[in-house]
């Protein structure tokens, strides 16, 4: 097999991998021995962050893809992580009246926890309710606030009231935040701390720990399970490394089979162009975003005319080329492309970066320049590329004259929290999709209990734009307001997108389903992978 990158041409809406990998894609693991999964992601326990993986707190995508090995949800995305959702845990799922308020499910007959414990509709109510009652401050419960109330029929029936109508709600069941678990195992009013989990997944977890840092996590399959999902091997490890280059290492000489987020842009070129003996690179359509965001309550940046201006600077096209290459492109608006109601909002706003439109608008406001900024962005969770993507940012805020800029980095279990907490005026961050709809990149920066805990509100936003493209069953015809949310962020600048990446993934050529092993979504679906013949 040639052991150039492999290219997964698709279509968003049809996000179908075509790639047949060596050996064949439904072959369970030849010798029985644990395929090693490689990530970056770190998964730390402090006093800020104590339950990585309860579904309550848990709200990025490496402990969603940790819990999505393990604790099942009523519905769930497609293979691809495009298109409807189909039914998990649930036999049926359906909205059971014609304004998208009423959702009726029924669970699978015999469903059991891992250690054998009955799956019943009073746990999917206590499960759901907890994580509406807790309101952890990582905002994962804002998923859940269409719910009015949850309503059981004996023990396989769940019906889902809802307090307003929301197209995009079986969705919002196919997330994490959405999972069952046991209530003998997670606390009605807090969370459950440290990295235990339980629940009716297709694998069971062990985490190694090693000064409240998970080292590695074990993935046991679940004897139990049933559920959409057909796992190929009987045992995953995932094993977390510092960084990129540690990671690249360990594949090189054999200790990992695969690896995953985040490979740096120079891995992904040299694997492209020159890969070890035995290793493919297989590039997947993605969904990811980056953006700053702003603390519009904190005086150096709350006046909009300071987050215009930088909007007005920025040079994305710069940041790509300087930092990410083809790995990325630039992105202007919220809404990546491919998704139905993009638009590019910035980019209709701003032009290209101009610092005397940039001068006007400071000078229209009467604003003091140089503006003093700090720009803050985590140094460990999303890869070693982030620093240099921000001494870009500096470079070209200070190059205009209008700024002056310092950046600071922070891991990401003390830079999460801070930013929670309102303590940086301005941070990057990444998004990667819930669920594959324009309601995901835009209610969970500007609705009511938002991810970032924003002080930002837009009264049209939330009280009529929002509302009205959830009603929308056709998400064609939601794109109207979708597009007119795009438009009034590009204006008030509460956050401020700069790219959308691809995703990548390493492996060897003994391991099969590799083509499937994230979607496009961003799920990472361990149970695709199994072991073949060498290629």
């Amino acid at each position: 097999m040639n052991r150039k990158t492999l290219v997964l041409p698709a279509v968003i809406g049809l996000l179908a991998p075509v790639l047949a990998a060596c050996g064949g894609s439904d072959g369970g693991s030849s010798d029985g021995n644990a395929i090693v999964v490689g990530t970056t992601d770190r998964f730390t326990a402090s006093k800020d962050a104590p339950a990585p993986f309860d579904p309550a707190y848990a709200y990025d995508a490496g402990s969603w893809n940790v819990l999505r090995q393990t604790v099942q949800t009523l519905m769930a995305m497609p293979r691809s992580g495009s298109g409807e959702p189909v039914p998990e845990a649930a036999e049926s799922c359906i909205f059971s009246d014609t304004g998208s308020e009423r959702y009726a499910c029924k669970l699978r007959k015999d469903l059991k926890f891992a250690d054998g414990t009955p799956v019943t509709a009073t746990d999917v109510k206590y499960s759901i309710d907890r994580v509406r009652k807790i309101e952890s401050d990582s905002g994962s419960y804002s998923l859940l606030s269409t719910i009015d109330t949850i309503e059981t029929q004996g023990t396989r029936d769940v019906i889902f009231h809802l307090n307003t109508p929301d197209a995009t709600f079986p969705y919002k069941l196919a997330t994490p935040t959405a999972g069952i678990v046991n209530p003998d195992d997670y606390p009605k009013d807090s969370l459950r701390d440290g990295f235990e989990v339980d629940g009716s997944g297709p694998y069971s977890l062990k985490a190694e720990v090693k000064d409240n840092v998970v080292v590695k996590t074990v993935f046991t399959k679940n004897p139990h399970y049933k559920g959409e999902l057909k796992p190929k091997n009987d045992k995953v490890e995932l094993r977390s490394f510092a960084d990129a280059d540690a990671m690249g290492k360990a594949l090189d000489k054999g200790d990992v089979d695969l690896m995953t987020r985040t490979l740096s842009p120079e891995q992904i070129k040299s694997y492209g162009d020159n890969p070890p003996k035995n290793v493919n690179l297989v590039e997947m359509p993605g969904m990811e975003i980056r953006y700053l965001g702003f603390n519009t309550a904190a005086p150096t940046v709350r006046d909009k005319a300071v987050r215009q201006a930088m909007a007005q600077v920025v040079d994305r096209g710069e940041i790509v080329a300087g930092v990410y290459g083809t790995t990325a492109q630039p992105l202007y608006s919220l809404v990546p492309v491919g998704i139905t109601g993009h638009q590019n909002s910035f980019s209709n706003k701003y032009g290209d970066p101009d610092v005397a439109k940039a001068t006007s608008i400071l000078r229209r406001a009467n604003i003091t320049t140089p503006v003093k900024l700090t720009l803050h962005y985590t140094t460990d969770h999303y890869g070693a590329a982030t620093k240099k993507e921000f001494e870009i940012l500096k470079k070209q805020l200070d190059a205009s004259g209008l700024f002056k800029v310092s950046i600071k980095g922070e891991p990401w279990d003390v830079f999460r929290p801070a930013e929670l907490k309102g303590k940086y005026d301005v941070y990057g961050l990444g998004w990667f999709p819930d669920f594959p709809d324009a309601d995901n990149f835009l209610a969970p920066f500007l609705d009511k209990g938002n991810f970032l805990n924003s002080p930002y509100s837009d009264s049209d936003i939330r009280g009529r734009l929002i509302p009205a493209e959830r009603r929308e069953a056709d998400r064609l015809t939601a794109s109207e307001s979708i597009e007119q949310i795009q438009d009034i962020v590009a204006d008030d600048v509460p956050v401020l997108p700069l790219w959308q990446g691809k995703q990548y993934v390493a492996a060897r050529d003994d391991v099969t389903g590799v083509e499937w092993a994230l979607s496009a979504s961003s799920v990472l679906q361990l149970w695709e992978l199994g072991r073949g013949v060498s290629g």
